[in-house]
């Protein structure tokens, strides 16, 4: 069952044997109740001592999901900040299932030390929420009250019609606009000059026709005659060239043609 939105009465009673955090003088303690977003706290009991009470009353609207009460008791201080004494925490299953709850819970220090007790009176009305959850499933099961006005409807059909085809747009007043041409803006082109004719190339031959033909065989330019082409090895060739008929080497002094010198070794004679 939902407890969202239902109030829960929550009754500080007083507090028993609570630490004592004052040495000279008595201490003034004062509670604070937590639950989610709600922060709710007592008067401040002036020289309450261990054995402060309260008797206040406050309403909480519950929230799904959290069933948990967060107490916090502390001692107001003038001066100097003030000291906190102890806390604990309350399970609200009792009270959310009975309607009442009236127990003291121990509290305890940040180091787990017994710090005394406080006196909790809570009372839930549990037939509001069982007559919120009736109401929540006998609503889902309720005629509606347009049951009888949709029967004059009819009853839609598993095709639905086919939407009017799309009239065609009216034929313009005007007559339309004529085609543009191809050729319409080019200007006249110029009909292309006709060459002029051409004057066929002499053909001439290599070497020229103005030279003479050489005799078949002979080379070119011709050689002179007796010096063979080309020249032939050392030892093979008369050098210089000797007359016709002569041979080489040259005939010796006793067979030369010439006439013998006055003088053995000179030729011809040297003048005086």
């Amino acid at each position: 069952m939902s407890i969202q939105g239902l109030l829960l009465e929550v009754r500080v009673t007083g507090c028993r044997k609570l630490r004592d955090t004052e040495f000279f003088s008595r201490q003034d303690p004062y509670v604070i109740v937590d639950y989610a977003t709600t922060k709710l706290r007592t008067r401040t009991c002036t020289d309450g001592g261990r054995n402060p009470s309260f008797d206040e009353k406050f309403h909480i609207p519950l929230i799904e999901g959290l069933r948990e009460l967060s107490i916090n008791v502390w001692n107001s201080n003038t001066i100097n900040t003030d000291d906190f004494i102890g806390s604990c925490r309350v399970p609200l299953n009792k009270v959310l299932t009975s309607g009442y709850d009236d127990s003291s819970w121990p509290l305890q220090t940040r180091h787990m030390k017994s710090a005394g007790e406080v006196k909790l009176i809570m009372h839930f009305d549990v037939s509001a929420m069982k007559n919120k959850m009736a109401g929540k499933t006998s609503g889902q099961y309720a005629p509606s009250p347009y049951g009888a006005s949709s029967a004059s409807y009819p009853a839609p059909s598993a095709y639905a019609a086919a939407p009017p085809p799309h009239q065609a747009y009216p034929a313009p007043s005007h007559a339309p606009y004529p085609a543009p041409s191809a050729y319409s803006t080019a200007p006249p082109q110029q009909p292309y000059p006709t060459p002029p004719p051409q004057q066929p190339y002499p053909q001439q031959g290599c070497p020229p026709a103005s030279h003479p033909p050489q005799p078949y065989g002979q080379p070119y330019p011709p050689q002179p005659y007796g010096q063979p082409y080309p020249p032939q090895p050392y030892g093979q060739q008369p050098y210089p060239p000797q007359p016709y008929g002569q041979p080489y080497p040259p005939p010796s002094a006793a067979q030369s043609p010439y006439p013998p010198a006055p003088y053995p070794g000179a030729y011809p004679p040297r003048p005086y």
